[in-house]
């Protein structure tokens, strides 16, 4: 039997858990494992409004699973690092295991 983390550990992996579990977030993210995009290329695959997926990298960058990087007026997000990479593909393992 495993060693149960800390409460403030489990609250932090219960929160990060929460945020990955959004629909439009799963799909964000995925739009954005290894290659940098703009809003507007984002906007386009997710087939989502700009501003609602504006607010969702918003609440994804607090969670520290986006990372940003500002070129004039554009901002570029891309997964925060390789644990997002992980996580996603653990849980796409998962659910796909027969």
């Amino acid at each position: 039997m495993g060693t149960i983390p800390s409460e403030e550990t489990i609250d932090r992996m219960e929160n990060i858990l929460n945020i990955a579990s959004d629909s439009t977030r799963l799909k964000i993210l995925y739009s954005i494992m290894g290659e940098e995009k703009n809003v507007s290329q984002i906007v386009e695959e997710v087939g989502a409004s700009q501003s609602l997926i504006s607010h969702q990298l918003s609440i994804l960058k607090k969670a520290n699973l986006v990372r940003v990087r500002k070129d004039g007026h554009k901002a570029y997000y891309i997964v925060a690092d390789d644990h997002v990479n992980s996580l996603l593909n653990v849980v796409y393992e998962h659910v796909n295991e027969k």
